[in-house]
This record gives C-alpha cells, structure tokens and sequence, in this order.
C-alpha cells in the first residue's frame, strides 16, 4: 500500500481517527447503554458508531485494503487479508475505563504491512492528544478543542535507568503480573488505561509494559507501532517483536486476531530485554 505514505493520505487518516474521538467524546455520558458481546467485553452505541465513521472514511482513503476491526469480527465480519497488508480498527479501546467516566480511552488504527505495524495513530479524546507513526518517526500531537492539530512533537522512548516504571492495566491488572514485577528490577507501576501505556512508553515516560494476560491484535497494533517509531519494542515470549495477522486459529475462532502474552520496552538493548522473561507456562487471561 505505498500511496499510505502519501501526504494526503496520513492527513486523512488522521482526521478520522481525529473525528472519531470527537464523536465518542461527545457521546461520553452517564447515561450509557451498555450491551454484553460473545466473549463478555463490553460494547456500547460509541464503539459502533465510531466503528462506522472509520470504515466509512478507509473505504475512500484506501480502497480495496482489507479492514480488521474490532465490532465487525465481532459480528462475524473479517475481511480477507492474505495479501498481508490491511489496517486494524479499534474504535474504542478501553471501553471499560470509558464505561465507567474515565478518561484513558483511545481510537486506535493501524496499517500492517507482512505482520509488522508501520503505520499507527492513537488518538485520546479527554486528553486533547493524539500519538502517530510513519516512516520510523513518532510524534505526539496536541489538539485545539475544535479537533485541530494545534502542535506536533517528536517523541522517543527513554533508555532503562536505574529506576525502572512498569505500566499496568487499570481494569485486568491480576496477580500474576504482579509477581512477575515483583520478580523483576521494577521501581515503581503506575497503572494506565487502554493503548495510552505504549504511547507513554513512546514518549519517554515510562520503561515497559508487561501483558500477560489476553488482549487482541486491534488492542495494541496502533500503539505498537508509534513505540517501535520511537525507538521501543514489544516482544513476545520467544523475545521476538510481535507480530501481526491471522493466527493458526480456525476462521471461527475468538482467536483468530490474539495476541500471546508481550513485554511492551522502551529503547532496551537485546540483552536488557533478555532478564525481562515471560513465563513459559503463562495462559492468556481476559482482554483488554
């Protein structure tokens, strides 16, 4: 997809995921309806129509490039991406945190070319801040409250210093993180909600982040990708990076887009990385 590193293009990838924030924004009250899909996450009238402005807006920017996107798998809808180029939609991250009048909910889209995301952008609604990735450069940008792009700075993640911060999950942080940390050189936790942890990685104010529980390949593809342009890494079990496509579940499969257990890294060295092992009898737990 080589006409997504065209200007036009990443300005129009931007505005909507831009726009979608502002819609689920707006739509941000007390009175939310909340409904229970298959897997018993959470999903609210926000996430659909947030859902449908995106894949509206794909089809005209990128047409004929398959979309993966959260409410969509979960209605059944995937679209075919063998040709191993295709974006990854979640129109609403951390619906809990959203649910329940917090603020660290994001939209989070992703282009991924061969199992690798190069394209990214995080977007924060209550926060007025967006993260993206292109071309190995992350920035973090600050929005105007009419959604205009009112700054742009580049960010990189910070080398591992003698006091290590882990971000954890503000709704699944269970008891086998916390004995890994506990294991592990870890200073301080901090918790944060949704894909903001990568992007504070990204942006040099924190160290890692460990999952080792369940989470989905639309969770976390946007904000892997602005920590790998700022100099970061997340690794699987093996110490590989991530990646991303169809696993070797069956088609029907819940699965079929999950990610196993990660570490999320600032600029760590291979061999820093390597006293940060998973464990290798580690199940996947609930998702994010």
């Amino acid at each position: 997809m080589h006409q997504l590193y065209a200007q036009a293009t990443i300005e129009a990838l931007e505005r909507v995921a831009i726009d979608a924030g502002s819609l689920i924004r707006r739509l941000h009250t007390g009175d939310l309806a909340v409904a229970r899909k298959a897997d018993g996450s959470p999903v609210t009238a926000a996430d659909k129509a947030a859902e449908r402005m995106i894949l509206q807006a794909l089809a005209t920017i990128a047409p004929g490039v398959p979309v993966v996107a959260e409410e969509s798998v979960a209605d059944g809808l995937i679209g075919d991406i063998s040709a191993e180029d295709f974006f990854l939609v979640d129109p609403l991250d951390g619906t809990r945190e959203y649910v329940g009048g917090r603020t660290d909910y994001t939209v989070n889209i992703a282009f991924v070319a061969a199992g690798v995301p190069v394209f990214g952008i995080v977007v924060a609604p209550e926060h007025d801040t967006a993260y993206t990735a292109i071309a190995g450069a992350a920035q973090r940008l600050t929005l105007g409250p009419d959604g205009a792009i009112t700054r742009r700075d580049d960010i990189r993640a910070r080398k591992p210093g003698a006091d290590i911060l882990a971000l954890v999950s503000v709704s699944h942080l269970d008891g086998r993180t916390v004995d890994f940390l506990d294991q592990h050189r870890v200073t301080s936790r901090m918790k944060v909600g949704s894909s903001l942890k990568f992007c504070r990685i990204a942006s040099g104010e924190a160290d890692l982040y460990p999952r080792l529980g369940r989470t989905m390949q639309w969770d976390t593809a946007a904000g892997d990708a602005v920590l790998r342009a700022a100099g970061g890494m997340t690794c699987g079990r093996d110490g590989a990076p991530l990646r991303y496509g169809q696993s070797a579940s069956l088609p029907s499969s819940p699965d079929l887009f999950a990610n196993a257990p990660f570490i999320a890294f600032g600029t760590w060295t291979e061999e820093q990385r390597d006293g940060y092992v998973l464990p290798a009898d580690e199940t996947e737990g609930r998702r994010e």
